[in-house]
C-alpha cells in the first residue's frame, strides 16, 4: 500500500510526467524503523515524496520510478533489519549509492563509539553542515526516536541524545501497565489532566516539550550561537509548542541525504 503526501489529481500527474522527462533526477529512499519515504529530486528541488509500507515496497517504488524517466541515481539510507541486498535488482537500471558508515562526510566524527552511531544521524549532521555553514547546528529528529545530534561551528561531530519518541511513550504506558489505554497522538487540553486519558495526553506530548526545551536551555549555556534544526514525522505537531525559536522541516532527511550524494560526487 502507498501512501501519498500530495493530492492526487490530473494536474499534479501531467506535471510529474512533464517535469521527469526535462531534469536529470535523483531518487533518495530513507528506510526507518517504521515507515519507508522516498522522494525524487532535480538538484536540490524537491520534486515529489511518498510514504511506503514494508509490504511491497520494492514493487511500489518500481512502479513509480516509471513518472520519472530522468532518474539516474537512487540514494539509500537505511536502519531497519532490511538487507543491503535486496537493493541489487536496481543495479542493472541505475546508480545505487547504498550511505554507510565509509561514506564521505562533511564532518569530523568525535563520537567515541563511532560504529553505533547511526547512519540517520549522520546523514542530518551532514546535512546541517552543507545546509548551514559556519555555524554550531542542534539537530533534533523527532520520530519513532527523538534524537539531538550537534555538530560545532568547526564542524565536529560531538555527539547528542537519544529517547522514545511521541508514539513510543504511548506505547510503553499501554504494554508495562495492565489498565492505561492505547492513545494516538493528540494535543493536551490541560496541563493538568482531570481523566485518565488527559493525563495521558499531557505526560506524553508535555513531557516531550518540556524536553526538548530543557536540551536546548542547556546548549545554549555552552554555545551562545547556533542554529535549531527540528525534522521528523512529529515535527510540524511539536514546533508550535516549544519555547525557543526552531526551524522545522519535517523533510530534512530526505534534503540531506541527496546532499551528501551529491558531496560524495565531488570530494
Amino acid at each position: 500500500m502507498i501512501f501519498n503526501l500530495y493530492k492526487t489529481n490530473i494536474k499534479k500527474n501531467l506535471f510529474v510526467t512533464l517535469y521527469s522527462k526535462k531534469h536529470k533526477m535523483n531518487l533518495i529512499i530513507d528506510i526507518g524503523n517504521t515507515k519507508i519515504k522516498a522522494a525524487v529530486f532535480e538538484q536540490d528541488t524537491l520534486v515529489f515524496n511518498q510514504l511506503f509500507s514494508f509490504d511491497d515496497w520494492e514493487n511500489d517504488i518500481k512502479k513509480n520510478l516509471k513518472n520519472f524517466e530522468k532518474v539516474k541515481n537512487i540514494v539509500v539510507s537505511n536502519v531497519s533489519k532490511i538487507n543491503a541486498n535486496r537493493f541489487s535488482s536496481f543495479k542493472s537500471n541505475y546508480n545505487l549509492f547504498y550511505v554507510t558508515r565509509e561514506s564521505l562526510f562533511p564532518f569530523t566524527n568525535k563520537y567515541q563509539s563511532p560504529q553505533t552511531l547511526g547512519i540517520d544521524r549522520m546523514v542530518l549532521a551532514s546535512g546541517a553542515v552543507l545546509q548551514h555553514p559556519n555555524t554550531n547546528r542542534l539537530i533534533i529528529d523527532a520520530g519513532t526516536c527523538i534524537t539531538y545530534d550537534f555538530v560545532d561551528d568547526k564542524d565536529n561531530y560531538l555527539g547528542g541524545a537519544i529517547s522514545p519518541g511521541i508514539q513510543l511513550r504511548y506505547k510503553s504506558l499501554n504494554n508495562y501497565t495492565a489498565d492505561l489505554p492505547l492513545l494516538s497522538r493528540q494535543e493536551p487540553v490541560n496541563s493538568i489532566g482531570n481523566t485518565t486519558k488527559e493525563s495521558i495526553h499531557s505526560g506524553v506530548v508535555n513531557g516531550v516539550t518540556y524536553e526538548i526545551d530543557s536540551f536546548v536551555d542547556s546548549y545554549s549555556k555552552k554555545y551562545s550561537n547556533f542554529i535549531i534544526i527540528l525534522t521528523g514525522g512529529d515535527a510540524e505537531f511539536l514546533a508550535k509548542r516549544l519555547k525557543n525559536t526552531i526551524f522545522a522541516n519535517s523533510n530534512f532527511l530526505l534534503e540531506s541525504l541527496n546532499q551528501t550524494f551529491q558531496y560524495n560526487q565531488h570530494v
